[in-house]
């Protein structure tokens, strides 16, 4: 789907939590002494929230940055959609206390949403509809989690921690949506069932029909809609489940490595999933000039992908030089923990 008017981005923010864990940490507790299990991931080491840190907590840090950077006053805000797979209420919105922790306005629509690694796009596409739509001036989509992974798993490696919040509206464009798109499958390749504690995945099922079949199926729809080759496009940002799939995926859709490597902050954070793609493309428009066009495709297991073709604005790199905290400053305050700590933090995860 093109927008025809202008809609897009006016502002963003993002969170990390404070710690991480190396790779190699997590390979000495299993005793692995020569293990190279991160170095073939891609992922060299991966935040880790604390105790009293959740899906809540994250967003509302992400969403005061967007706010603090924001032209518009946040009275304008109609809307607040959070899309993650890690909740704390099975039955209780996490909108709720996000809008009152930043003091939103009362009269607002507000849901959480769940698509495993693509909820936070979800938002992003429901928020730029309603924007789109003229039902509201202003709308925030956040992408957050605090993933979970068996210890012994694969996933401990990579299931991070993070949030992205966008600001979407009508003015003061920073990044204006240029279209979106999307592809959906029942392919169960990840699932956690109700009361389970820790996700399932299918192994290498989770790559290909599900992951590949999908990006790449999105990605050349929304190239196909609007007559682009892979070489008309400035930065691409694919989900992050790990570093080596991005990297076949856009090598298989003909991306180069320069186009890909300002989104792949995974090999230093992990894999954020609901906020991965939307952390990526923060990175991306924390460096991007005037005139850049930005190709973002998520993934969500079980199964579906969402595209977005965004253009930045020249009101980006004159804005950026007002603000401070970009993705990179989060990322080297990092403090790396033992991994006896890791498991004290992730009990109550």
């Amino acid at each position: 789907m093109k927008f025809s008017q202008p809609i897009g981005i006016i502002s963003y923010g993002t969170a990390l939590p404070t710690h991480s864990i190396l790779g190699s940490e997590i390979e000495r507790a299993r005793g692995n002494v020569n293990g190279k299990t991160p170095e073939s991931l891609g992922v060299l080491q991966k935040t880790v929230a604390e105790v009293d840190e959740d899906t809540i907590t994250l967003s509302t840090d992400a969403a005061f940055q967007a706010l603090l950077r924001s032209p518009e006053k946040k009275d304008a805000i109609g809307a607040v959609f959070i899309g993650s797979e890690s909740h704390p209420y099975a039955v209780k919105p996490s909108s709720t206390v996000l809008k009152e922790a930043l003091d939103l306005p009362e009269e607002m629509s507000s849901a959480d949403l769940q698509f495993a690694c693509k909820a936070g796009t979800a938002a992003l596409q429901i928020c730029s509809s309603f924007v789109a739509s003229r039902m509201q001036k202003t709308c925030l989509a956040i992408g957050a989690d605090t993933a979970q992974s068996r210890p012994g798993d694969a996933l401990e490696f990579t299931a991070g921690a993070g949030a992205a919040a966008f600001l979407i509206g009508r003015q003061h464009l920073l990044v204006r949506l240029l279209a979106t798109c999307s592809v959906m499958s029942d392919t169960p390749d990840f699932w956690r069932r109700p009361q389970a504690h820790y996700p399932e995945h299918a192994g290498r099922f989770s790559g290909d029909p599900a992951y590949f079949y999908h990006v790449t199926t999105a990605t050349r729809n929304l190239l196909e809609e609007l007559s682009l080759q892979p070489s008309d496009i400035d930065y691409c940002v694919f989900h992050t489940p790990n570093a080596k799939f991005p990297e076949a995926v856009a090598k298989q859709l003909g991306f180069t490595s320069q186009q890909l490597s300002q989104s792949l902050i995974v090999k230093r954070i992990g894999n954020t999933y609901a906020a991965a793609s939307l952390l990526g493309l923060a990175h991306v428009l924390d460096v991007a000039e005037a005139g850049k066009r930005i190709l973002v495709t998520s993934y969500g297991s079980g199964a579906g992908s969402d595209a977005f073709l965004l253009e930045t604005t020249a009101l980006l790199p004159k804005s950026r030089k007002k603000w401070t905290e970009f993705v990179d400053e989060k990322i080297e305050r990092l403090t790396p923990i033992e991994y006896h700590q890791y498991r004290e933090c992730t009990k109550s995860h």
